[in-house]
C-alpha cells in the first residue's frame, strides 16, 4: 500500500540527500493503537532518477507492506509527477493529441508514443474530474485540465501541489496522482503488491 511522504524535494534532491532515511511512519496504519509487530521493511529501488530508494514498513499481523512515496514521484509510473505533467500540458496546448505526440519520446515508434501519452492524459484528467467532485467549492467551476487547475491554484507544478491538497483522498484517486489501484477488465483491481521482507543492502543506511 502506498502512502504519501510529504516532501518538497525534486527527485534529484531526494536522491542527493538520501531522503528515504528521513521517511518514517510513527505507527501502523492498520493498528494505530499499537500492539502489532510493525517494523521497518527495508527499501525498494525506482528506476528514475537513478539511485532512488523508497522506504517500506511492514505489519506482519495485517500482512501488509506500506511504502512512503515522496510528493515528487508518480505512483505506479516511472519518473516524477513533473514529467507526467509536462506530457499532459503539451497535449492540452497542442492542436491535437496526435500533433503533441510527434515531438515526444523519439526513442520509440509513434504508436508506442501514442499509448504512452494516452495513458498519462487519461489518468490525470480522470483524477481532476474526481477532485472537482470532492472539492466543488474550489474546483467545481474549472475545467478538468491542468491549465485550468493551475489558474485556480496559482502554481506551475499542479500535480505536486495536488498530492498534498488531496491527501485525504489519495487512496481514492487514480494513479499517477493518487494511489488507487488500477481497475482491471470486469471491474476488478490489481492486487496490492507486497514486498518480501529484507534489510537494506550494505552501505545504504550510511
Amino acid at each position: 500500500m502506498q502512502l504519501r511522504f510529504a516532501c518538497e524535494d525534486t527527485g534529484a534532491e531526494y536522491v542527493s540527500r538520501k531522503g528515504w532515511q528521513q521517511a518514517t511512519l510513527s505507527r501502523c496504519p492498520l493498528h494505530p493503537q499499537g500492539g502489532c509487530r510493525f517494523a521497518r521493511h527495508g527499501t525498494y529501488a525506482r528506476v528514475s532518477p537513478p539511485g532512488t530508494l523508497i522506504t517500506r514498513d511492514y505489519c506482519p499481523d495485517g500482512h501488509r507492506t506500506f511504502s512512503l512515496l515522496p510528493d515528487c514521484y508518480a505512483a505506479r509510473l516511472s519518473g516524477q509527477l513533473s514529467e507526467v505533467e509536462a506530457v499532459v500540458r503539451a497535449v492540452e496546448q497542442a492542436p491535437s493529441q496526435a500533433a503533441a505526440c510527434v515531438g515526444l519520446r523519439l526513442d520509440i515508434e509513434l504508436p508506442g508514443v501514442q499509448r504512452f501519452v494516452t495513458r498519462r492524459v487519461q489518468a490525470v484528467h480522470q483524477a481532476l474530474v474526481v477532485l472537482k467532485g470532492l472539492v466543488p467549492e474550489r474546483f467545481g467551476r474549472c475545467g478538468p485540465t491542468l491549465l485550468a487547475f493551475a489558474l485556480v491554484l496559482g502554481v506551475s507544478g499542479v500535480l505536486v501541489a495536488l498530492r498534498g491538497l488531496a491527501e485525504p483522498w489519495l487512496q481514492q484517486l487514480p494513479t499517477p496522482l493518487g494511489f488507487s489501484p488500477r481497475r482491471q477488465p470486469g471491474g476488478g483491481r490489481d492486487r496490492a503488491r507486497q514486498h518480501r521482507a529484507g534489510a537494506d543492502p550494505p552501505g545504504l543506511m550510511a
